[in-house]
């Protein structure tokens, strides 16, 4: 395997924007990795999985009292994963979760959340996750000669 290239400063393109907004949609919902206090792998879909900012991913959290809030209240690392069967691109994101308190935040990621995800939870009892990413690695399709529009990008030390 040929060495990788260092990463790049972390920001999301435009393109991995897309991918991760129209995941559902496009059939290919994101995995969701967290570890629960006893260390065992937590792993949920997520729906409502979607770009926050250049730098962050969001989601909401219906249930309040599952295993996935859990483990982020425990542990914030979580890894993420997007895979297309149709382009056989892949995305492997990782960073820190937490519970957004601010409300304009939290309004912010329910806004963005698919309209049938919203539509499961019309009062608002949920709640938002925001995920300050540390590194995303992957690429946009897997054609005759492997993988094509490579990324790897790196938040800045510090």
């Amino acid at each position: 395997m040929p060495d990788l290239p260092p990463p790049t400063p972390l920001k999301l393109t435009d393109e991995i924007k897309a991918t991760v907004n129209s995941a559902l949609t496009s059939g290919s919902p994101i995995l969701v990795a967290a570890v629960s206090a006893e260390g065992r792998p937590v792993l949920s879909f997520r729906g409502s999985l979607q770009a926050y900012s250049d730098t962050q991913l969001g989601f909401w959290l219906r249930g309040v009292e599952g295993n996935t809030v859990a483990a982020i209240r425990q542990n914030p690392h979580v890894a993420l994963m997007y895979r297309s069967a149709e382009t056989r691109g892949m995305h492997q994101f990782q960073g820190r979760a937490r519970v957004a308190s601010d409300e304009a935040e939290r309004n912010a990621v329910f806004e963005a959340a698919p309209e049938f995800e919203r539509n499961a939870d019309p009062e608002r009892k949920g709640l938002a996750i925001v995920i300050d990413l540390d590194s995303v690695e992957g690429f946009a399709t897997f054609g005759p000669k492997g993988p094509e529009g490579f990324v790897r990008m790196a938040r800045a030390a510090g």
